[in-house]
């Protein structure tokens, strides 16, 4: 991405892809709340209330943040917080920290890429990232959509992060690990491209027009942008994911099936359930992620060029 630090430190592909992994982490952890919440409002309805008249267990973000702190304690907030550093290790490193060297593959060694090369390389970066670490977002799905009563006796799904990856592919088999990966794949080069692109652009408008130096405030301004438009077209393939990847076997016969279901059902409004969660968790984990990634890649460099430099 644009403005890689100073000019005299570039950083390799290795730097940038342990920075994407640490800066995906440190986001995750910020926002990790705020994607439960999204989560269990988008699943909110694959469960017609057994009452007419019965009342959604969640209203709203902070409602449901609320809510799930009162029956469930605050640990519930971070429900598949393991699963989800495994995801930003695997996720993060391939689609953000690989995407440098896919546009420049796609332009022969060219600097100069253009919205096509930029959107494809986002794409490519984006299916990597899903075919490799897949089975980290259905566990982390599965986590949060997992409801806790502090006070009740009946059994978990799932004891233990590593217990979900054994019991899943048990009982679903290896597949069942990878559930959801089409419309996942579909999802996150959607993201990729939203994410990457737009942060991409952005910044290199910034810099270009010297509204601003290569600093945070420049990284937080593109990395808004980047989530606000994220969030806009990434939406509705988010939800039939979340929906699809914590369905019981045999409720959906694939991703197509789950958005006609969806639809048929609960109606268009279904595929925008949790947007404004949705907002708030791109939108800062856009933020976190991409300040982070700024930070970590410099300091990298920095320690690497200390540690070649004569004494």
């Amino acid at each position: 991405m644009v403005g890689g630090g100073s000019a005299d430190l570039v950083p390799t592909a290795a730097v940038k892809i342990f920075s994407a992994g640490a800066a995906g982490c440190v986001a995750e952890l910020v926002t990790l709340p705020l994607d439960t919440a999204k989560v269990r409002l988008q699943i909110q309805g694959e469960s017609k209330p057994s009452l007419k008249g019965q009342r959604m267990k969640y209203r709203g973000v902070f409602g449901t943040i609320f809510t799930m702190v009162k029956t469930e304690g605050p640990r519930s907030l971070y429900s598949g917080l393991v699963a989800g550093l495994h995801r930003q290790m695997g996720f993060a490193s391939v689609r953000i920290g690989l995407y440098d060297t896919m546009k420049q593959f796609y332009t022969r060694g060219s600097e100069n890429a253009g919205i096509g090369t930029r959107l494809l390389a986002g794409c490519t970066t984006g299916a990597m990232a899903v075919a490799f670490a897949q089975p980290t977002d259905v566990v982390k799905v599965r986590f949060q959509a997992q409801v806790r009563l502090p006070e009740s006796n009946s059994v978990k799904r799932y004891s233990s992060t590593f217990d979900a990856y054994k019991t899943i592919a048990r009982d679903e088999g290896i597949r069942g690990l990878w559930k959801g990966c089409l419309p996942n794949i579909t999802r996150i080069a959607i993201v990729n491209c939203s994410e990457l692109v737009t942060y991409d652009i952005i910044k290199e408008l910034i810099l270009k027009y010297n509204l601003m130096t290569d600093n945070m405030p420049c990284h937080f301004t593109a990395g808004f942008a980047a989530g606000f438009c994220t969030t806009i077209v990434a939406s509705p393939v988010d939800v039939v994911k979340t929906r699809f990847m914590n369905s019981a076997p045999g409720m959906y016969s694939g991703a197509i099936n789950c958005a006609l279901t969806m639809l048929r059902k609960e109606g268009p409004t279904a595929f925008y359930k949790g947007f404004v969660p949705s907002f708030l968790r791109l939108g800062s984990w856009n933020i976190v992620m991409f300040m982070s990634y700024e930070q970590i890649k410099r300091a990298v460099m920095r320690f690497q060029q200390s540690r070649d430099s004569p004494l």
